[in-house]
């Protein structure tokens, strides 16, 4: 046995309780990703396969689907069928109402494991490559604020775009619109800000065989802008919503994300995320498990949204402050992985 076998297996023996936990039936899409990510489990494995083919059977997929329109959208009433003529509408229509409209459904969805291999989610993709991605107009994506662009990469390369030439296309504006200090910004600015990491969770959403060598540069400078800060100081007092743990993320930033996106492009070694892992271990509860902190909008002094949270209907999948399976299963990988290089 190897001493990265021992190393895992010592891990899994730790935290058989919280692991267990995780691998019930009820959420067959934590059960998969801890299958995964956590054990190690191959895809090719009989129980990842079933735990798979259950995501849209059971739990927060299937109750998102129940309330998905015919026509592949989410949205409290009906509005007709989409056409040339209203472009525009259909373009603010897959993204509005937040966090309940289609954009933010799908965003969700690519996030606990569902691909084109289902019909639903196809129909999703139809509507963003007809009405979001179309060439032939100047009203598409591409011209998008680059936090759109990259969640929009993720979603569309985790359902199994990535080969598609409008889904490149969108991963060429996120090289482009890299700043020169390593990061980005969804707003006007030269520098690049913490809050945008939407471009590298892009990537990583990528396999390594679709990766050339502008976006392996681009990961590399873009790891180094978070790595440099520690992954929550921009040299401005400290921001309390990047301390508290969200899910859905939609497009905010907290330091569960950034440790997250560090060790799955393979910096846990890295001993500038120590500070951050400190913060980490120190949320755990007594049982092991993690919560959800909030749900957002999570606003907190200082922030650069300037969003009216009236107008918002909170997307949520499990209750804030109590036990998270999302979340505890994300912790675990992390420091599932910065245990196998300590």
């Amino acid at each position: 046995m190897t001493t990265l076998q021992m190393s895992s297996r010592n891990f899994t023996r730790q935290n058989k309780q919280v692991i267990d936990w995780l691998l019930e039936d009820d959420q067959p899409s934590v059960r998969y990703h801890t299958l995964t990510g956590i054990l190690d489990r191959k895809e090719s494995d009989t129980e990842v396969r079933r735990a798979h083919s259950q995501i849209a059977k059971k739990g927060w997929a299937r109750d998102m689907l129940a309330r998905q329109k015919p026509g592949g959208y989410w949205e409290p009433r009906e509005i007709g069928d989409p056409n040339e003529k209203n472009l525009l509408k259909w373009m603010d229509f897959l993204y509005r109402p937040k966090y309940v409209s289609t954009n933010w459904q799908a965003l969700v969805l690519s996030d606990l494991g569902l691909t084109a291999k289902d019909r639903r989610i196809g129909k999703i993709a139809d509507l963003f490559f007809k009405y979001k991605l179309p060439l032939r107009t100047p009203i598409n994506i591409f011209n998008e604020e680059v936090c759109i662009v990259g969640n929009t990469a993720r979603m569309l390369s985790r359902f199994g775009y990535n080969d598609d030439f409008r889904v490149k296309k969108l991963f060429d504006r996120l090289v482009e619109d890299q700043k020169e200090d390593g990061g980005w910004h969804c707003f006007e600015s030269e520098k690049g800000t913490l809050d945008n990491w939407e471009a590298l969770a892009a990537f990583d959403a990528l396999p390594k065989s679709g990766r050339n060598s502008r976006i392996e540069q681009a990961i590399s400078r873009g790891a180094e802008f978070y790595l440099e800060r520690k992954l929550f100081d921009e040299g401005k007092s400290r921001y309390s919503p990047w301390f508290r743990f969200h899910y859905p993320i939609h497009y905010y930033y907290d330091i569960l994300v950034g440790l997250d996106l560090m060790t799955r492009f393979g910096y846990a070694g890295d001993k500038r995320l120590v500070p951050a892992l400190e913060i980490l271990k120190k949320k755990r509860q007594a049982d092991g498990t993690w919560l959800l902190d909030k749900v957002h909008p999570d606003l907190g002094r200082g922030s650069a949204y300037g969003m009216d949270v009236s107008h918002v209907k909170p997307l949520a999948l499990e209750k804030e402050g109590e036990p998270s399976k999302w979340i505890t299963m994300t912790a675990l990988r992390i420091l599932k992985k910065v245990d196998e290089v300590s």
